[in-house]
């Protein structure tokens, strides 16, 4: 996986030779500017306050009160510097965070809709969590970054010189100061010279070191906290549905080993002690345990043909979910109408799915309620597979009374879907199931 901000870069082998040094020296240097002009309007406030307190001729009295009046004003008129200082800086991010950023207060473009009323909007604005975090960001810019890049950038000078300290030299007539020391003749200076050729490869990894930590603050305080929910939302889902895929890969796997290899080795036995029962005379005393032998051979047969059904049904595979819901019909104890308008196929986990609610629902009608008569709808309208199952026994059903129905809304809610009961003391029962997908073919 490719980097996405320099910190991340600065663990590449190939770093000196990827883009993120020269990334991260864009963004340093394109940071003085945007101070300086940040910082114009506070200076310039500052002097207006400094000239109403007149220090030189005013009271103590009146320099505090002038002082206090000045601090609540810059403080009240702050967002107002911070709200396009922020715009600017998530602009400018982009070049050290290839990562999504949102604005993190109410309105982010901050311009006036012509619905709203500008009182209601300028005063949700000053109450927003993230309008304050941009005036955090914006104090932090105009006071800790630039001692942060003074000492940084007085580093690369200083190794800066110690590489040029020879031509200095040759420059001047007497001693010429170099970083720490000074030097008098070009010898000298070639220690200088050489010590910074040792130091210079740092130098990238110094600037991107603090390029990423300027990014880090800056997404930290400017991020949409709902952006970045959204983003880890979206990666719960992308690793739900991979497991979803593993758990239906899983199945068909047991399933096809179970089919290919258990059951036919069952089969062979079925027939081979079906043809010992035949060879063996009725009148010999292991006629009969041949006899039964054969005869749980043959149940064994099919219950594991039951279990393979169940574990993953050939004919959804083969002929789709009105088939398999047309089968789960025919093989329940009481008559199940079904009515499928479905014009197409589906991705397998969700026909599979729609295939185990139903088989789940009949399974519990067939058991506990009682009923007379069921039926099942399945229809498809504006993205969403809807499966309904209703009975007239006698209801009573909850999701929170058994691990069944607990697991098909485990099962529906893995792949973003909803289930909805009605089932009053009395009947009928209703299941309901809404999945949302998209016809994969026709």
């Amino acid at each position: 996986m490719s980097p996405a901000t320099p910190l991340e870069s600065l663990r590449q082998r190939r770093f000196l030779l990827s883009t993120w040094p020269w990334r991260s020296l864009g963004y340093l240097l394109g940071t003085p500017p945007v101070v300086a002009v940040a910082a114009f309007p506070c200076l310039l406030w500052t002097s207006v306050v400094l000239a109403a307190a007149d220090p030189g001729s005013a009271s103590p009295a009146r320099m505090l009160v002038a002082g206090a009046v000045g601090c609540g004003l810059l403080a009240a008129g702050a967002p107002l510097l911070a709200i396009p200082l922020a715009r600017i800086e998530r602009w400018r991010l982009r070049l050290v965070d290839t990562r999504p950023i949102g604005c993190p207060a109410i309105g982010c473009d901050h311009r006036p809709s012509a619905t709203a009323n500008p009182w209601h909007r300028l005063r949700a604005r000053y109450l927003a969590a993230g309008t304050w975090r941009e005036v955090a960001y914006a104090t932090l810019l105009l006071t800790a970054a630039p001692v942060a890049y003074a000492t940084v950038f007085g580093i690369v000078l200083v190794i800066l010189m110690f590489l040029l300290s020879p031509l200095l030299v040759l420059g001047e007539n007497g001693p010429v100061a170099v970083g720490f020391g000074t030097v008098g003749t070009v010898g000298e200076a070639l220690w200088y010279a050489l010590a910074g050729l040792v130091v210079l490869p740092a130098v990238p990894y110094l600037l991107a070191s603090l390029a990423g930590v300027h990014a880090a603050v800056a997404r930290v305080l400017l991020q949409d906290s709902g952006e970045r929910l959204r983003t880890e939302l979206v990666e719960v889902s992308r690793s739900r549905a991979r497991l979803v895929d593993a758990f239906e890969t899983e199945r068909r796997r047991i399933e096809r080993d179970l089919h290919d290899g258990a059951q036919q080795r069952l089969v062979g036995l079925t027939l081979q002690l079906g043809l010992a029962r035949l060879d063996v005379p009725s009148t010999s005393p292991a006629h009969q345990n041949v006899a039964d032998a054969h005869e749980q051979a043959k149940q064994l047969m099919a219950e594991l043909r039951e279990l393979v059904h169940g574990i993953h049904p050939r004919v959804l595979t083969d002929r789709g979910l009105p088939a398999a819901l047309g089968e789960l019909a025919d093989r329940c104890p009481i008559p199940v109408a079904v009515r499928a308008e479905l014009a197409g196929r589906f991705s397998s986990h969700v026909e599979a799915t729609a295939y185990f609610v139903v088989a789940e629902a009949l399974t519990n009608i067939a058991k506990h309620s009682t009923a007379t008569t069921a039926s099942i709808t399945a229809r498809h309208l504006a993205g969403v597979l809807a499966v309904e199952i209703s009975d007239d026994g006698r209801g009573g059903a909850d999701l929170a009374g058994g691990t069944g129905l607990t697991g098909l809304a485990d099962r529906v809610a893995a792949l973003d879907g909803k289930m909805f009961l009605s089932s009053p003391v009395g009947g009928p029962t209703l299941l309901r199931v809404e999945l949302p997908c998209e016809v994969r073919s026709a």
